[in-house]
């Protein structure tokens, strides 16, 4: 259900859903990279990243210690976490 809201979210804050070759873009990316957080994090859920987001920005982040994953495909890791922090904040989501 947050992966769904997220994913609206994006949408209604005016992140692209295709790119002009017609292909997936930001709205359903960032939400792919959650769920890559998830998985190497080894979380049980999106629940889990709205618990640990505050330790998960600072190790994405750069100088963090998963800065490197945090950088890949232009930053893309750390920029999902940021928007995904934006959207809980605003969606009050953070516990």
């Amino acid at each position: 259900m947050l992966k769904e809201q997220f994913q609206y979210w994006l949408k209604i804050k005016g992140y692209s859903e295709y790119t002009p070759k017609g292909l997936p873009s930001t709205v359903y990316d960032y939400p792919k990279r959650i769920e890559y957080i998830i998985w190497y994090e080894k979380l049980k859920s999106w629940q889990d990243v709205v618990i640990n987001i505050n330790r998960l920005l600072k190790e994405y982040d750069e100088n963090g210690i998963k800065s490197e994953i945090g950088k890949k495909s232009h930053s893309a890791v750390i920029n999902a976490l940021r928007r995904f922090n934006e959207f809980c904040i605003e969606t009050n989501q953070l516990i």
